[in-house]
This record gives structure tokens, sequence and C-alpha cells, in this order.
């Protein structure tokens, strides 16, 4: 198995989700905050599972 660097594309969509994750614990996130306190852990695991797969799956 060849690791490769993930798409620009994958690395902005993993930090927006675990930004908006880390940011929900300083502060209020008046839109969508509800649901990001509830589901912060697995909006954190999500961003590091796009990011994993950007580097293990080639073209993705």
């Amino acid at each position: 198995m060849q690791l490769t660097t993930p798409r620009i594309l994958n690395f902005i969509i993993s930090l927006i989700i675990a930004a908006l994750a880390i940011a929900s614990l300083y502060m209020r996130i008046p839109t969508i905050g509800a649901w990001v306190n509830g589901h912060r852990f697995w909006m954190m695991v999500a961003a590091y599972v796009i990011l994993a797969l950007g580097v293990v799956v080639r073209g993705l």
C-alpha cells in the first residue's frame, strides 16, 4: 500500500469540519450550533476519516 498526499479539497473539508467541532467548545455557533454541540466527537472522527481516506485512496 502506497500512501499519497491528500488533495487540497479533502484537506480543506476535513479542516472545516474539525474547526467547527473545536470552535463549538469555545463559542456559540448560531445556525448549526446545537447540532454541532451534540455531535462534536463524531465530527472529529469524520474529519479524521476524510483525511485518512484522502491519504490511503488514490484519486480521492
